[in-house]
């Protein structure tokens, strides 16, 4: 007698729970490294002289790894855990409930397949699902405090301003955000995706054997594949920087001095005993858009900063594209 399969919601636990564990940490890591401030020229002290910068330098992914596990530990490794577990199960919920596709899909824009313009339209609405808790993963990841893994409230309150906690819709309109997730979209499902099916349409094909593929096809598209890269690892560092860049009533008040009468509270210790795991920008002087940002970060830091971990969007990009 063969043995019946387990239910729908218990591997969706199960399945979550071992992506947890393996990607959350790797994810800070890369979210860290990509939001790491590091200008290359002189600041200016408080008596206006030039003084050279003296936050942290960190050059590769594997060591801002060592890095947040030298002063931060497994803790400081596993930030970000409950935001993207909610994340994930709500998303994961929408996808058993009301997606009905029988093909698993493990890509980020792989949509059920319902043409150029659905699968637009789905990840669309799944940008706009979940833009909000990256929002809240990608702070909780680079703030320097300790967060409780429970008590939500206190933990939103470092997270976000009071102006972000009263009009929470203002997180959809952070500066650029927005157009960087929806251009990096677009890129993937309306040129990627196309260019994919038009040179390699055996991969759509379940069991397709390798004989059946072009090597000059194959050849075409990684070309392609490759110099889609020059575009979708800047939007990715731009989204990041955007993301945890928080949302003011105005530029010259920080979040204590916006508290409404009675609402202001101590601020949360440093989860770092010894220093900050990562330099940040100034939210006085915020990024205006998408274009200022990536300007700002080629003035200010030079080119490669829009390149930080570009092989893992090669490989994340690959891996979706022959799943």
């Amino acid at each position: 007698m063969d043995p019946k399969p387990l239910p729908g919601p218990i591997v969706l636990f199960l399945a979550l729970g071992i992506t947890l564990a393996v990607f959350v940490p790797l994810t800070g890591v890369l979210v860290r490294f990509r939001a790491n401030y590091n200008p290359k020229g002189l600041q200016l002290d408080s008596e206006g002289g030039a003084v050279p910068y003296t936050g942290p330098v960190v050059r590769s992914y594997f060591g801002m790894m060592v890095r947040v596990y030298r002063l931060e530990g497994w803790a400081g490794l596993y930030k970000g855990l409950m935001p993207t577990a909610i994340s994930s199960l709500i998303i994961g919920f929408i996808i058993l409930l009301f997606i009905d596709t029988d093909k698993p899909r493990h890509g980020r824009y792989r949509a059920p397949e319902t043409g150029v313009l659905g699968t637009l339209v789905y990840s669309l609405g799944m940008l706009v699902i979940s833009l909000p808790t990256a929002i809240l993963t990608y702070r909780s990841i680079t703030s320097p405090h300790k967060l409780s893994y429970f008590n939500v409230m206190s933990s939103m309150r470092t997270l976000l301003t009071p102006t972000e906690r009263r009009r929470p819709w203002i997180l959809y309109l952070t500066p650029g955000l927005m157009a960087a997730q929806m251009v990096h979209i677009c890129i993937v499902v309306l040129f990627l995706g196309p260019m994919r099916r038009l040179l390699l349409p055996a991969l759509s094909k379940p069991g397709v054997a390798a004989r059946e593929i072009s090597i000059v096809k194959l050849a075409i598209y990684l070309l392609i594949f490759c110099l889609s890269i020059s575009a979708l690892a800047p939007l990715e560092v731009i989204a990041t920087r955007l993301a945890i860049q928080r949302n003011h009533a105005s530029a010259e008040y920080n979040s204590v001095s916006q508290e409404v009468d009675g609402d202001a509270e101590e601020t949360a210790d440093y989860a770092g005993a010894e220093e900050d795991v990562i330099g940040l920008r100034s939210e006085g002087d915020p990024y205006l858009g998408l274009v200022d940002c990536a300007k700002r970060i080629v003035d200010e830091e030079g080119w490669m900063t829009l390149y930080r971990a570009w092989w893992i969007t090669f490989l994340g990009g690959l891996g979706s594209a022959f799943a």
